[in-house]
């Protein structure tokens, strides 16, 4: 199989657009694929720990826990995180941070790219 690299780039609000990457990310991994998965700008409130989960309320932090398990490498851009005021303490176990080098480094050697959002 090969590897898909997926960026997205969550607006402010009232976006889908991380909903859809995460799912996408699963259904790669369920067939097999290798998936790095970039978060970048407000998309990096995915990788705070401790979320709570409200009824008919999006709510992924479970679901990317377990995509990890799996074998999703997740990865918030730190200087994102960090002007949001999410810190390297708040950030859901395995869940990296890096500059946005690691990203372009992912892309190099992926199979597939994949941009979500940015608008």
């Amino acid at each position: 199989m090969g590897k898909l690299t997926i960026g997205c780039f969550s607006s402010l609000v009232g976006s889908m657009n991380l909903d859809f990457s995460v799912k996408l990310a699963s259904a790669a991994i369920e067939k097999g694929h290798k998936v790095d998965f970039w978060v970048s700008g407000n998309g990096t409130m995915l990788s705070i720990k401790g979320q709570k989960a409200f009824k008919d309320y999006t709510h992924l932090e479970k679901t990317v826990k377990e995509l990890m398990t799996k074998g999703l490498t997740a990865t918030a851009c730190e200087a994102c995180a960090e002007a949001r005021g999410y810190h390297k303490e708040n950030t859901i176990e395995g869940f990296k941070r890096h500059s946005m080098d690691w990203y372009l480094a992912s892309i190099f050697d992926a199979d597939r790219v994949l941009h979500i959002g940015g608008e």
